[in-house]
């Protein structure tokens, strides 16, 4: 079946780096959009990033812009998430999804992965 698992979330002191990892099973992964949106407490949803299948990245927050990148290794069925200069205000939990073009939305996401950024 479809899945996808988030990884590599974790506590990080303001300025530093976390690479989060999204692996994927159950589908062709080469033939997907993959998308990044994170969720903070009490907050909207919030659209991080998408890589399409030809590996070209949309960042959608002008904030994340220069700090964000996004990745995907077909060998792996895997999407990664390199986030840099982290702020405190970068924490929540981030999920990744398997894009829907038509729904213009995930049709399947990952448990989400908790990122904190604290000193």
């Amino acid at each position: 079946q479809v899945q996808l698992v988030e990884s590599g979330g974790g506590l990080v002191q303001p300025g530093g780096s976390l690479r989060l990892s999204c692996r994927t099973s159950g589908f062709p992964f080469n033939l997907y959009d993959i998308f990044w949106y994170r969720k903070a407490p009490e907050k909207e949803r919030e659209l991080v990033g998408l890589i399409n299948r030809n590996g070209g990245v949309t960042m959608f927050a002008d904030s994340l812009k220069g700090r964000f990148t996004i990745s995907r290794d077909n060998a792996d069925a895997t999407v990664y998430l390199q986030m840099n200069s982290l702020k405190p205000e970068d924490t929540a939990v981030y999920y990744c999804g398997r894009w829907n073009r038509i729904l213009k939305d995930y049709d399947y996401r990952g448990q989400g992965t908790q990122v904190t950024v604290s000193s």
